[in-house]
């Protein structure tokens, strides 16, 4: 009898070690946290996305790239119950709603409405939150449909000379300058960094929030990659003297940013002798060309290739 039960003890704790070998084998899954900061704007608490990929937590002695990603002008809001329209587009929309394995740590904030939910624009005023897209325990959701365009596919004569232009669109990431390096900060004390591959990232009001903070801080940046959203003539110098890796997408049919105002910041960039620049141009898409960019997985292994240079 009392073989018999040190037998069954002996097996039962066999189990329970083999079953911890086993979970200690086992990835960890993909997690979407919701961090808290005061902005610096109004001294108002808001929230931000942080993503964390397969294998985070079971490899804890793992430090992971960051991006971060300023989204377009129509997901701003309140970064409270708005924060979740964060979630339509970019890198935190294939990772966490459409499942894609990306292998970072990503950072998605939200720009505040400032007034534009009262200037009559429909893609603001008609948004509801039923339309935001829902991670599915099983499979993904369908893709929305690429935007139509009535633009021809004919390349119009770029706008070389920039001095009247106005280098951003109004309200924009600019103003928030501060509070995106404080959550940078914050992340990088918070979660497992490696704080030589720090990436940003942004499509239309958010490719034009790249470009400044690029300018301003072209020294906490590893690679930027503007999406739908040009870069003025003026922003160029610090980013050639870094010598930052860049990446410009935009649409050869987007009626939203003119693709006649792309040329002359890269024309600069060269000019300054930087030569580490890519510009593709999706002839046929509309300004929703960014779904094709941060759909592919060439823009992930173009940005695990650059690191920040000391």
């Amino acid at each position: 009898m009392t073989v018999f039960k040190f037998t069954i003890v002996f097996i039962l704790l066999y189990g329970l070690l083999a079953g911890c070998v086993m979970n200690n084998n086992v990835e960890s899954e993909e997690q979407l946290l919701r961090e808290t900061y005061i902005s610096e704007l109004n001294n108002k608490e808001r929230e931000y996305f942080v993503y964390l990929p397969k294998g985070y937590h079971s490899q804890q002695n793992k430090n992971w790239p960051v991006i971060l990603f300023l989204h377009g002008n129509g997901e701003r809001g309140n970064g409270k119950n708005e924060l979740d329209f964060v979630l339509t587009h970019g890198p935190i929309y294939e990772a966490w709603v459409q499942k894609k394995n990306l292998p970072f740590i990503i950072v998605s904030p939200q720009l505040h409405m400032f007034d534009f939910d009262q200037r009559g624009l429909s893609y603001i005023d008609n948004r509801k939150f039923s339309d935001i897209p829902k991670r599915q325990v099983i499979g993904v959701p369908n893709r929305a449909r690429a935007m139509s365009s009535e633009h021809e596919i004919t390349r119009e004569k770029s706008v070389i000379n920039m001095q009247d232009i106005a280098p951003l669109l109004p309200l924009g990431w600019e103003e928030v300058e501060v509070d995106l390096l404080n959550i940078l900060n914050k992340v990088s004390t918070n979660f497992n960094v490696e704080p030589g591959k720090v990436y940003l990232t942004g499509m239309s009001y958010g490719g034009f929030g790249t470009w400044y903070m690029a300018s301003k801080y072209p020294k906490e940046f590893a690679a930027i990659a503007p999406v739908v959203g040009w870069g003025h003539p003026d922003f160029m110098a610090p980013i050639a003297e870094q010598k930052l890796p860049v990446w410009q997408f935009a649409g050869g049919r987007d009626n939203s940013v003119d693709i006649q105002y792309f040329y002359a910041g890269i024309e600069k960039l060269r000019e300054l002798g930087h030569e580490n620049i890519q510009f593709t141009v999706h002839e046929e898409m509309n300004h929703d060309a960014w779904t094709r960019v941060y759909g592919s997985d060439d823009f992930y292994q173009w940005l695990l290739k650059h690191s920040k240079k000391h």
